[in-house]
Order: structure tokens, then sequence, then C-alpha cells
């Protein structure tokens, strides 16, 4: 196989209408089914109306395959074609295919160039209508097909002449005697005669077979007969077990309804668990919300009182800075008559803070007054102490206490 011969194959199949596109690669491994499909449509194109087996299944059946398309190519396009080539089905196959094929393009390009012609020559008007003589083709072929074949029986024949020749002068030659062809004749009316008896045994054989057939067949009618009233009475017949069968698949039957309903009514509850365990869910959620907003509401609340106590200690401080300026006032105020006022100390019993409402003319009451406005100061400034020791643990009733006591110095004014 060349690269020439493929590359050829493939465009003239191309040229010629194959349906199925040939690559260069089929052919380098055997591909008998593309090369049976090839044949066959090569072989169609060749004549339509032949009948070639397409059967390649098997071994035998692609050897009888090979060998048709070969005769057919020999009888019809005498074209000799090399089946073993054919049977390899690779590339020494496409030399093969090729020969056909040659024929076939030749053939397409002649028609081509007659059919330009045609056109060409305006003047000629005769016209050949091919379609009307397709049957008188179809006749000529088969035609020349049997005188080929007959021309080949003739031909073997007559290579067998020379010893026949030889042989029928013999027997012309010899002379004929009566004796022999009269037991040749006994003979063959002797042969013909045991045939006959033969035949005759042959046919009364047939008859006792025919009867012992017929008693046969109506044996096998009364054996029917017998077992079909059998079978009668056996389904006439109840059998003992069947009412417990009945009863057990009308139990059975319960049984399956009992358990449907049971296993639907668990389907449900299961269900409706779900979804209780579900909403169990939900409102715990809900709750841990509600909870984690009060939490961050409290935390919120904590903070602003916490800044709203250390407004109210600075606030405190202030006023203590204020009061004592207030008493660094008095001290340098002229002395006014007092009242005398019983005021409640914390931390000391009985304690109390004695003013007067006289005024004296003398020196020595101004230094009495003096000295007891020194004890009363002193006084004062141990209740502060004693007061600040009982404020400590609990300094709202402290700030009250000083708040009254700073309303009531205010009043004294």
């Amino acid at each position: 196989m060349s690269f020439r011969d493929l590359r050829n194959f493939t465009e003239m199949m191309r040229a010629l209408g194959y349906p199925r596109l040939i690559s260069m690669e089929n052919f380098r491994t055997p591909n008998f089914p593309l090369v049976a499909e090839i044949l066959i449509w090569l072989v169609k194109r060749y004549e339509p109306q032949t009948d070639i087996p397409t059967d390649v299944d098997t071994e035998q059946d692609r050897v009888f395959f090979t060998k048709a398309v070969a005769q057919f190519m020999a009888t019809k396009a005498h074209i000799k074609l090399n089946t073993k080539k054919l049977y390899q089905a690779d590339g020494y196959a496409v030399k093969e295919l090729l020969k056909v094929t040659t024929v076939l393009y030749n053939a397409m390009k002649t028609k081509r160039m007659d059919t330009n012609n045609d056109v060409e020559e305006e003047g000629s008007k005769f016209k050949f209508d091919l379609g009307s003589k397709i049957s008188d083709l179809k006749t000529a072929r088969q035609l020349a097909s049997e005188i080929t074949s007959k021309g080949a029986t003739v031909f073997d024949l007559l290579g067998k002449e020379v010893d026949l020749r030889e042989m029928r002068t013999a027997a012309i030659a010899r002379p004929l005697e009566i004796n022999e062809t009269e037991k040749a004749l006994r003979a063959g009316i002797k042969e013909v005669l045991e045939q006959v008896q033969k035949t005759k045994d042959m046919l009364n054989n047939v008859a006792s077979d025919e009867a012992n057939l017929e008693a046969k067949i109506e044996k096998k009618k009364l054996e029917l007969e017998r077992s079909k009233k059998r079978l009668q009475t056996l389904q006439s017949v109840r059998p003992a077990f069947m009412d417990e069968y009945e009863k057990i698949e009308e139990d059975l039957q319960k049984q399956y309804e009992s358990y449907v309903e049971k296993f639907r009514n668990l389907c449900y509850l299961e269900q409706q668990l779900e979804d209780l365990h579900r909403m169990e869910q939900e409102r715990f959620e809900e709750t841990e919300n509600t909870l984690r907003l009060m939490q961050n509401k409290l935390k919120e609340e904590e903070k602003r009182l916490m800044k709203s106590s250390v407004k109210e200690d600075d606030s405190d401080m202030e006023m203590q800075e204020d009061e004592g300026s207030d008493s660094d006032m008095e001290d340098r105020r002229p002395l006014k008559p007092r009242l005398t006022r019983e005021l409640p100390i914390h931390g000391r019993v009985g304690g109390r803070v004695v003013g007067t409402m006289h005024g004296g003319d003398t020196e020595d009451e101004d230094e009495s007054e003096n000295s007891e406005d020194d004890d009363e100061e002193e006084e004062y400034e141990i209740v502060d102490d004693d007061e600040s020791i009982d404020i400590q643990p609990d300094q709202s009733s402290a700030r009250i206490h000083k708040q009254e006591l700073l309303d009531e110095s205010d009043n004294d004014f």
C-alpha cells in the first residue's frame, strides 16, 4: 500500500458520492466492516438491481461475501479481484478496491464530458431516452452473464474432448451383442421391480404406521379426558384446611389494618412532638433574647446611677466647702443674740448646743461669751467628728441631716 493509492481512493470515493467520510487512518489496521460496506456500495452503484449477501458476522459469511463480490465483478465488469487481499481488509485491500473505483470514476468523467459536449452542440436535436430501455438492458446483462458461464462450461468440456473422443470411438467400433444387451435389460428391469416393491412396502408401512398413530392418538385423548375429569373433581372438592386458611387470612387482614392505623398515629404523634420541640426551642430563644435585652438595660441603668451618684458626691463636697466658708464668715461678723436650741448629736448621748438672746455691756461678759463661743465651736467640732464616724455606714441619712442643719443655720439669720 502506498500513500498515493490511499489518497486517490479517498478522493475518488468522495467524487463518486460515497456518503461516509473515509480517513487515511481507517486502513492502518484490518477493518473488514468498512471494506464490506464499501464493496456493497460499489456493487450497488455498478448494478442497483443485484442481490449480494450482506451478512459478515461469521467467518464463513465473510468468505462467502468476498467470493460473491469477486464473482460479480468478474462476470459483470470483467475486473479480476484478489479475494485474499480483500479478506485482509487493510492497505492491500485498497489496491483491489481501487480497481473498481477507477472504472466507475472514469465512467463518471466520460459521462460529464459527454454531457458538456451535448450542451455545447446546439444543433443536435436527437435525444436518446435510456429510461425506457432499462428492462432491455437488464435482460441483455443477464444474457451476457449466462453466455459467459456457458462459454466457461463449454471450454471445460472441450478440454476433456481428447479423452472422451478415444472412449467414444472405442464404443462405436465395438460390435453390438444381443446377449449382453438382454442381460443389461433384464438387470435394469429387475432393479426397477425391486424399487417398485420397496415403494409398495413403504406404502404398506405407512398405512400400518398411520393406524398405530391413530391408536396412540385415541389413547392420549382418553388420558386427557380422564385428567380433565380428575381436575374437575379436585376443583369441586374443598380442602380440609381451607376454612382455617380463610380465617387466618381474615385475621391477617385485621392485623394489617391495625398496624397501618397505629403506624399512621405514630407518624402523626412524632410530627406533633417535633412541632412541640420546635415551639419550645423558639420560646426559649425568645426568652433568652428578652433576658439579654433586660441585662443590657440594667447595665445601662447601673452605669447611669453610678454617674449620678458621682455627681451627687461632687455636689456634697461643694456644699461642705460652702458650709466651711459660711462658718468663717460667722466668726468674722459681730456677735448677735442667739436663740437657745437643742440639736441632737449622733454618737453622743444628751449632747446639746446652748445659746442666749441676752447681750452684755462689760468686757467680762464679752470674754465669757467668746469663751462660750469657743466651747460651742469645740462642741460643734466634736459633733462633726461623731457625725463623720456615723455617716460612713449610712451616707444618705448624713446628707439629709447636714442639709437640715444648714437650713436651720440660715433661719437663725
